[in-house]
């Protein structure tokens, strides 16, 4: 018999290949750029499987050209790139790889948090530039993340590690969400408050939500303005949360102090947007689960995914639909 065909659309670290390889005819796009939709298009006609990035949009247009496809794995925690309905409609898995990056993209979140708030992009740029003469009294003065208030939009897993992180750094938690995490509130001393009080009290907003139509554009002109001029905006989510024509404004008019983006809209960010001129902004490329352990975990999930549902079996992280 022959055996099953598997789409990769992106360069991948080797591991989960070579999984994929034990048992199916691996076809991958052996590139660090996002594949061409119409190439896409083209192959996935032939697939069994589809191991894909948030990049790639799989919607009924897709689906329609892949009369073979019995799973998509999805190699991130979110899956707002997946139409699930449609999926749904053809009895096609969708699968997702949640819990392996939560670590690492807290790490990520409190760096950026602790680098706007020190103001080290700043710092970096000032040495390279050749403008540090002498040490001064008042030369680059940040804020103090250690005793700050820390609010977290979202108390997901994510959320909660970087919870876990800022009680080390003896920082007040605040925290809103659908419902109440008392694990979480006793492990780090969160406490639940509305978002309107979260905003006012807080000298960092960390952003942990999935995209939705509810959460886009969450942070507006209307709840920047309602932070303090002093806080901080980091967001490690996805990037339409925020509204970042109105962020601009937030950020060079002092309404607040400085963000850090690991996600933007649109993504990537063009070199010429207007945010990129704001030495207060810190703007990295969507690398908040970027260290070598944690991708690799989640290719070889993706793949792990993929040959359950090939063998007949349950996935290890389905989707719910």
């Amino acid at each position: 018999m022959s055996r099953p065909i598997v789409l990769v659309t992106r360069r991948i670290p080797a591991a989960a290949i070579e999984l994929l390889r034990q048992t199916a005819e691996v076809r991958l796009w052996d590139s660090d750029e996002v594949m061409p939709r119409e190439e896409l298009l083209r192959q996935v006609a032939e697939a069994d499987a589809l191991l894909c990035m948030l990049t790639d949009r799989i919607d009924a247009e897709l689906l329609a050209a892949a009369p073979r496809l019995r799973v998509v794995a999805n190699m991130a925690v979110g899956y707002d790139n997946l139409d699930l309905a449609a999926l749904a409609a053809r009895g096609i898995v969708a699968t997702n790889t949640p819990g392996v990056l939560t670590e690492t993209t807290a790490d990520l979140a409190f760096a950026l948090l602790l680098a706007v708030a020190r103001r080290l992009p700043e710092g970096e740029r000032y040495v390279r530039e050749g403008r540090w003469t002498t040490w001064g009294p008042l030369l680059l003065l940040g804020q103090d993340v250690h005793g700050a208030t820390l609010g977290i939009v979202g108390l997901g897993r994510i959320g909660t590690a970087v919870a876990r992180r800022a009680s080390g750094f003896g920082m007040t938690i605040l925290y809103t969400a659908r419902s109440a995490h008392p694990e979480a509130e006793a492990q780090t001393g969160a406490r639940r408050v509305g978002f309107t009080e979260l905003l006012a009290a807080s000298d960092f907003v960390s952003i942990h939500l999935p995209l939705t139509p509810e959460t886009h554009h969450l942070f507006d002109e209307r709840a920047l303005r309602q932070m303090r001029s002093t806080a901080y905006l980091i967001n490690t989510a996805r990037g339409p949360i925020v509204d970042h024509q109105a962020l601009y404004r937030a950020l060079a008019e002092g309404w607040i102090a400085g963000a850090g983006l690991d996600v933007t809209e649109p993504e990537p960010l063009p070199a010429d947007h207007p945010l990129l001129t704001l030495p207060n902004c810190l703007v990295v490329p969507h690398i908040g689960s970027a260290s070598v352990a944690t991708r690799t975990r989640m290719a070889t999930l993706a793949a792990e995914n993929i040959l359950a549902v090939l063998a007949g079996h349950t996935p290890p992280t389905p989707i719910s639909q």
